[in-house]
């Protein structure tokens, strides 16, 4: 341990004549430069901080406005209307000052406040602005007039150098719908899956709800929405993540993949060293608020504030209810190797560890041969179990002496790595190589993760990497937002020697050898323990999961067909649904709600009834190629509109899961309510944003691409697809589902979703000859040469 290391170098004799004390200079070196470190940071958060709290301005616009009132001064011209000499007679020991400096003080005290006040207008006025939507509806390529103008005043109440947080006061707040819409939009949703009597019955329940109990719940609905930044979040994180008792390995964990076609190096222990070192380097710009805040469209802000729990945080099991722990500067990483838990510091003479040094410890421990104390090789499966046990077992067995100290040093952790004993990644010669791939990162060998870290980065002894994040403390997003920084920084930055190493020197001599964490786990424990591995590995071991690389056609085809992509895919995905199952099924698809202060994410509700009408004309002997193609454009204007009202707060179901626990709060009980909450979502999707960053041109290096993200079955008997679409000419589908149900196929979806993806553009193959045929024809009557 550090501690245990630098008393090494403070030691002491006692002699008749006194005391005889010997330094170490390399310890009080070490102790002075942590201590400079330390300072610095804290001086630089302060810094940010007020960069932050003055912005759309800037510090040195105080200086301006100090100086134009007291310029007034000389020409005697009273700006203030009077309020200087009010400020002048009310000024404390006002006697003991010149009438010139009871003058200037005032002046300055004036305009500072003048300059507060005018910071504070320009806040709203960007929150004003920032509240309008309209700009979200219109049709891609076009923008009116008035939307031009709109953006140029965000544009221009935006400031120069923005800062992480530096659009967090001027978010607006995510507005509640009305009633009234919300169950009309629910009962649009809900048409296409239920036959007349089943939608008359929910009918008259939405209308008893609406014309009951639920005014009551929307007005201390609007209340809350008052007080609160967000009205759902809070909720949401608690009663749908966690509250759960049931495992959050696969049910709620989801997983981030690394490069698809590429690794930099096959060293194990240099791939992590070099990952790590990119993640300090990006957790210290987070800690201070230096990364930019990501904008649509360059220009509208969205909030940052879930990436401030990303590193130092864990999930603490409670009996009722987990909790979410954030520490502040955590200078420690765990790591897990076959069965035992080493702590190592990140830090040394008040730097992070270089890559090489790193590299130095991760070799260590891939080097050290001991084995597990008892009861630690499985320990980590108590996270991967149910949330009860893991949390009478914590507050029983780890709450005093080396258990208590051991688990302090994993929950206390930046992040938690594991050094994996085997071989992962895409390999195309091998068919499931995929699907391995993304079954070790979902649940690994269920007791070689710390499922409760807010994510866990995953080594492989081939130089392939992963992450496993924990839910609740955010979305997909955000980690893909590190995580494309760390691999950007890796491949272009840090790099590699031509052996596979690590750049740099390691500083051998200073380092202490990582240290074993120690445990004391008594028969009781490693039998609770042995509980979680065999139920946690009966879901791992349903999971049935295909990675799909769709290679045939990517988004910008598509943009040829003037259709959204994510439209595209999601209609292909009905069709592919109805195909596989011969139903339709409530499909849930994930939608960012980010525009609003502390906004999380939203559903839509995919299978429409114009969806649903596409889908049959497709498989209809007697439908016609145009009849087919202009049912599809009113599915894809459809689902377009509905994602938009989703990410403009006017979704549907964030809105009526409120309304149900403010039900409970209030004990009324409402059977439409419960019905709603009990649907179950059996096709449940997700698309993840890539080059949130654009740290590389995928253009100009094609191989540098991520996989993407994956997560596991929502409903026991339906589909889990998250896809992400890479480049020009590249769709990657995660697609799991469950061995135990007859049903369900991951495999056979993944061929219906390809055939459904071609056979839907082969509706476009017409008309795209046709625009190319005309440019060609376009080109000849200017006189060019056609190439």
């Amino acid at each position: 341990m550090a501690e245990a290391h630098q008393a090494v170098g403070f030691q002491f004799t006692v002699h008749p004549d006194g005391l005889d004390i010997k330094l170490s200079q390399e310890v009080i070196k070490n102790i002075y430069l942590s201590g400079v470190t330390a300072w610095r940071k804290r001086a630089i958060q302060f810094k940010n901080g007020v960069l932050t709290g003055v912005y759309p301005a800037s510090p040195s616009s105080w200086l301006i406005v100090v100086i134009a009132i007291m310029s007034t001064l000389y020409v005697r011209i009273d700006p203030s209307l009077g309020m200087i000499d009010s400020i002048t007679e009310n000024l404390p020991q006002r006697d003991s000052m010149s009438v010139q400096t009871r003058t200037v003080l005032s002046a300055i005290l004036f305009a500072t406040g003048l300059w507060l006040f005018l910071i504070y207008l320009l806040k709203y006025t960007l929150k004003a602005l920032l509240s309008y939507h309209g700009w979200i509806f219109e049709s891609h390529g076009k923008m009116n007039p008035s939307t031009k103008v709109w953006l140029s005043l965000v544009k221009m109440f935006s400031g120069r150098r923005p800062l992480l947080y530096s659009f967090q006061a001027s978010l607006p707040r995510l507005p509640v719908p009305s009633v009234d819409d919300t169950i009309l939009r629910y009962l649009e949703s809900v048409r296409p899956l239920l036959d007349n009597e089943q939608y008359n019955q929910m009918e008259i329940l939405a209308n008893n709800f609406k014309d009951s109990i639920a005014p009551r719940l929307q007005r201390y609905l609007l209340l809350k929405s008052w007080w609160t930044a967000n009205y759902v979040s809070d909720w949401w994180e608690e009663y749908i993540y966690l509250r759960g008792r049931s495992p959050i390995m696969v049910n709620s964990n989801f997983y981030v993949m690394d490069l698809l076609y590429m690794s930099p190096t096959h060293r194990q222990a240099a791939r992590a060293g070099n990952v790590v070192h990119a993640m300090l380097q990006y957790r210290r710009k987070l800690e201070r608020g230096e990364h930019e805040p990501l904008r649509a469209l360059g220009i509208v802000p969205m909030c940052s504030n879930q990436m401030e729990r990303m590193f130092n945080t864990t999930r603490l099991p409670g009996v009722e209810t987990d909790i979410v722990q954030h520490l502040t500067d955590r200078k420690h990483l765990v790591v897990y190797h076959k069965g035992r838990f080493f702590q190592v510091w990140l830090y040394t003479g008040g730097r992070h560890l270089k890559p090489s040094e790193l590299e130095m410890q991760f070799q260590r421990i891939l080097n050290d041969t001991t084995e597990p104390q008892p009861g630690e090789l499985k320990l980590a499966a108590l996270t991967a179990g149910n949330r009860i046990p893991w949390a009478r077992a914590r507050m029983r067995y780890f709450g005093h002496g080396v258990n208590r100290a051991s688990l302090d040093a994993v929950e206390s952790a930046a992040f938690f790595l594991t050094l994996d004993d085997e071989a992962q990644g895409y390999d195309p010669e091998r068919t499931a190589s995929l699907d391995s791939y993304a079954k070790s990162l979902l649940h690994g060998k269920c007791y070689d993760r710390w499922f409760d870290k807010s994510f866990n980065l995953i080594s492989y002894t081939n130089g392939k990497m992963g992450v496993n994040t924990e839910h609740s403390w955010a979305d997909a997003p955000i980690i893909g937002h590190m995580w494309e920084y760390v691999l950007a920084t890796d491949c272009f930055h840090l790099g590699y020697t031509e052996e596979g190493h690590c750049k740099g020197d390691s500083n051998k001599q200073g380092l202490p050898y990582p240290t074993r964490l120690q445990w004391q786990i008594p028969k009781e424990c490693q039998e609770i323990t042995e509980n979680s591995y065999r139920f946690a590995k009966n879901i791992a071991d349903d999971v049935d999961f295909h990675g799909c690389l769709f290679t045939e056609f990517g988004k910008g085809l598509i943009k040829k067909s003037r259709t959204s992509p994510d439209a595209f895919i999601q209609l292909a995905l009905q069709l592919a649904q109805f195909r596989d199952q011969g139903v339709f099924r409530l499909t849930y698809e994930s939608s960012m709600t980010r525009m609003f202060r502390d906004g999380r994410t939203e559903t839509v509700r995919s299978c429409t009834s114009e969806a649903v009408a596409f889908v049959r004309a497709m498989d209809e002997q007697g439908a016609t190629t145009a009849q087919r193609l202009s049912l599809f454009r009113q599915a894809a204007d459809k689902h377009q509109n509905m994602y938009r009202l989703a990410m403009t707060g006017s979704g549907i179901d964030r809105h009526l899961f409120c309304l149900y626990i403010m039900s409970k709060y209030l004990g009324v009980d409402s059977p439409f309510l419960k019905k709603v909450l009990s649907e179950p979502w059996k096709l449940s999707t997700s698309q993840t944003p890539q080059q949130q960053l654009n740290l590389v041109d995928i253009n100009k290096f094609p191989n540098y691409v991520g996989a993407g993200v994956g997560f596991g079955p929502v409903a026991d008997d339906g589909y889990g697809v998250s896809y992400i679409i890479i480049g020009e000419n590249l769709i990657t589908f995660h697609i799991s589902c469950k061995f135990s149900c007859p049903e369900t196929d991951s495999f056979r979806f993944g061929q219906n979703i390809r055939k459904a993806m071609l056979d839907i553009q082969a509706l476009f193959m017409p008309e795209t000859n046709k625009k190319e045929q005309q440019g060609k024809q376009t080109v000849l009557a200017n006189g060019k040469k056609e190439e």
